[in-house]
């Protein structure tokens, strides 16, 4: 093969600096070490970026659609912040919200790790501290076990939703929302157009808010402030996620407090 000056020149320097990357060790650590060979003799032209193969994901990010052990149906999120916020139903029932399951985790490998897991469970049980492990395919399925301070621990399956890279939109969003909670709440939820919300319990609880787009998959960010005497959480402001589901047509909210004691959960199918 022919080289022109500069390409030796080039070459040259590229043996150099691997045959003097000692601590490398190998051409497989000196890639893991940040550093790339210099291609001699050519080489890929700007024109051919396009052909190059794209970088895929690698975390466990998006949103999951699954079930438990024990016949609770799953729909989670893993966000870009390394969030994960998973909703449970009652078992046997997909339409009555149970619960949540909410952390930060971290991605590597294919493995998923949360030790600072709580669940917020409306069924009486309150919230309990929890750890979760689990195990990803980017972009395919994400499977997890939580372990239970107590020794319990609840296993789920679930596969990946391709919603997951769609923009959010706040027009298909709109609209009013009624669901039943475990805990014998049932719960309306108005979304105007601009993103406004407002949530009102059976109990006479009344909650104002706020939607606003997180980035893709018809995620939200959720504020919602309580309207005082008739709500345990007084006047209170939350803060958390919400996401829409198209095919159901049903919204799910979930909003903590900072210290992650309080919470404020809803699932609803628009009417």
């Amino acid at each position: 093969m022919r080289m022109t000056g500069t390409n030796s020149l080039r070459c040259l320097l590229a043996l150099g600096m691997i045959s003097g990357l000692v601590a490398c060790g190998s051409f497989a650590n000196c890639f893991n070490s940040g550093f790339a060979p210099v291609a001699c003799g050519g080489g890929y032209r700007e024109s051919d970026a396009s052909s190059l193969p794209q970088p895929t994901a690698t975390s466990a990010e998006g949103r999951w659609m699954g079930a438990t052990a024990t016949g609770r149906t799953v729909v989670g999120l893993v966000l870009d912040d390394g969030s994960y916020w998973l909703f449970y139903s009652a078992r046997g029932n997909p339409h009555i919200l149970a619960g949540l399951v909410q952390g930060t985790g971290t991605s590597h490998s294919g493995s998923f790790g949360s030790s600072n897991t709580r669940d917020f469970n409306l069924e009486g049980t309150g919230f309990r501290a929890a750890t979760m492990r689990g195990n990803y395919v980017p972009s395919k399925s994400f499977d997890g076990t939580i372990a239970y301070i107590t020794g319990d621990t609840e296993s789920f399956t679930s596969t990946y939703d391709g919603n997951s890279v769609s923009a959010p939109n706040l027009t298909p969003v709109t609209g009013t929302y009624v669901g039943l909670r475990a805990d014998n709440h049932q719960v309306t939820v108005t979304v105007e157009s601009a993103g406004t919300l407002s949530i009102h319990l059976s109990d006479g609880c009344t909650v104002a808010g706020t939607l606003s787009p997180w980035g893709k998959g018809n995620v939200f960010h959720t504020s919602a402030t309580f309207g005082g005497d008739t709500c345990r959480q007084r006047t209170e402001t939350l803060t958390g996620v919400a996401l829409y589901d198209a095919a159901t047509q049903r919204l799910y909210i979930a909003a903590l407090n900072n210290a992650r004691t309080t919470s404020s959960l809803f699932l609803g199918m628009k009417r």
